[in-house]
């Protein structure tokens, strides 16, 4: 079996790093990546309006190296290449609602 992520995008947050008691901390940010697409009759004519969407993925960074240097060189803004694969899980919010977060682990 393979589970398995490529993306390439922009950071939309500084990173940060968050621990929770008895376990290792981890390093969070997001990132932003752009599809586009040229709407019309036909791929040949330059007619058409062109679209875009983002989609926003949560990336986690676990490794102790990897973690540190995301961390400290990783800002808002940044061309960032991830690698990693793809996390589904629950949470319960403040609220005490539950919740699903997909998340990439690098």
């Amino acid at each position: 079996a393979m589970n398995r992520v490529q993306l390439l995008g922009r950071v939309g947050q500084d990173p940060i790093m968050r621990q929770v008691e008895g376990k290792n901390p981890v390093t969070i940010f997001s990132l932003a990546t752009n599809e586009m697409w040229r709407t019309g009759d036909s791929d040949v004519t330059q007619g058409g309006d062109i679209s875009q969407k983002t989609t926003w993925h949560r990336i986690s960074v676990f490794r102790p190296g990897l973690r540190d240097v995301t961390y400290q060189y990783v800002k808002k803004g940044s061309r960032l290449y991830v690698e990693g694969k793809i996390d589904y899980g629950e949470y319960t919010d403040k609220n005490n609602v539950r919740r699903q977060a997909t998340t990439i682990i690098a």
